[in-house]
């Protein structure tokens, strides 16, 4: 074991880790009063060795590591992966490939939705972290010894995990389910916010397209503040001061200044005055360039029996299959599929449909019935009732 803070101690390291079949990798970080994480460390680890990458030390290259990242012939192994990816997205434009979550795998597997680390450390490495140094402020140097053992904890025991986990998923012949799981993990996309998408985040449910098409704009400005700042978005504007200025729809500095939770100084700055011309600009454009949001209908009566019948049948299968429900699908995708045999949902292609999604379509439409025999489902075909 070793803390890397010199780019000859990184180099040396990252080579002999690229010889590894699998590396298993973990990060610290703090994302408190910045928009984008503060990478303070990175754990990594092989058969053989594990080490501590000091992200903060001075003059640190991290070219070796993110090189290390892209080696396709090394399978990355992590838990509960996206804020990590997320990181290395945002500072080097790095998606590790191939990868392997185990919060992901444990879910095919059947441990629960969202397993976290300690369980499955506590299951299949028959181990216990040290709770003491979880809420810690990373970014603080020297590190101590406590704080660097527990973060290397998170790379150590991940080894046992993963291997527990890989005989799992070849034992039940399930290793391509992880595999459809993880290409969305790998696409850079996933990780990118774009500014103009920002107002997804607010969950409106209004009708009025003035209003929207405010807030819209509003939303943008916010997250391109937030991001060319480096600031919370928050920090820049909260949601319901945003949603209020695109009610109230303020035209002048003292209007902007009434609002309640902005503050005097925020209505005669620059960023006031951006607000403002906002405002005005969206009010200026013709009513049919407005936005119109499309909302779902709240479900028919009809609709409800079946929601609950899918329900009890999505809940039997994965009880059976040992498979977390999360996986196959959730309360809104069983909804999209009560109302629409062609919903757009993840239960009506691949594995998740042979599993699930064609025996719910048959259900929906009364060609099979199921009940719990001996412990396990048991499917029973219908013929069909002549009126």
């Amino acid at each position: 074991m070793s803390v890397i803070t010199t780019n000859d101690q990184l180099v040396a390291v990252c080579a002999r880790l690229e010889k590894s079949e699998y590396i298993t990798v973990d990060t610290e970080f703090l994302r408190t009063s910045t928009y984008y994480s503060k990478l303070c460390l990175i754990q990594v680890a092989n058969e053989e060795e594990y080490h501590a990458i000091d992200t903060l030390a001075p003059g640190i290259n991290l070219d070796p590591f993110y090189a290390l990242m892209q080696n396709e012939n090394i399978l990355k192994v992590f838990h509960a992966c996206r804020q990590d990816i997320e990181i290395f997205v945002n500072e080097k434009g790095v998606v590790p490939k191939p990868l392997f979550d185990s919060q992901v795998a444990a879910m095919v597997c059947g441990y629960g939705d969202s397993i976290g680390y300690e369980k499955l450390v506590t299951g299949m490495a028959g181990a216990t972290l040290d709770k003491s140094t979880r809420i810690t402020d990373w970014s603080r140097r020297p590190l101590t010894q406590r704080q660097i053992d527990y973060a290397l904890g998170d790379v150590t025991h991940l080894r046992v995990i993963y291997k527990n986990l890989t005989k799992q998923l070849e034992k039940s012949n399930r290793s391509h389910w992880l595999d459809s799981e993880m290409a969305d993990l790998t696409n850079p996309d996933t990780f990118i916010i774009i500014p103009e998408d920002a107002w997804k985040r607010l969950k409106i449910r209004s009708s009025n397209r003035l209003f929207n098409g405010i807030a819209r704009k509003l939303a943008e400005w916010r997250e391109t503040q937030a991001q060319s700042r480096n600031i919370p978005r928050n920090r820049v504007m909260r949601d319901e001061v945003l949603l209020e200025i695109s009610a109230v729809r303020p035209e002048h500095t003292n209007a902007l200044g009434s609002i309640r939770g902005l503050s005097p100084q925020f209505s005669q700055s620059k960023y006031g005055a951006q607000v403002l011309a906002i405002v005005k600009e969206v009010m200026a454009l013709p009513a049919e360039s407005l936005p119109v949001l499309k909302h779902r209908s709240p479900p028919s009566q009809n609709t409800d029996p079946v929601m609950e019948l899918l329900k009890v049948l999505l809940k039997m299968i994965c009880q059976y299959e040992n498979v977390a429900p999360k996986l196959i699908a959730t309360v809104d995708d069983l909804e999209k599929l009560a109302e629409n045999d062609a919903a757009e949902i993840a239960a009506l292609s691949g594995w998740r449909y042979d599993l699930f999604g064609k025996h719910a379509l048959a259900v929906k439409h009364g060609e099979l019935a199921f009940a719990m025999k001996d412990g396990a489902v048991s499917l029973i075909p219908l013929e069909p009732v002549d009126n």
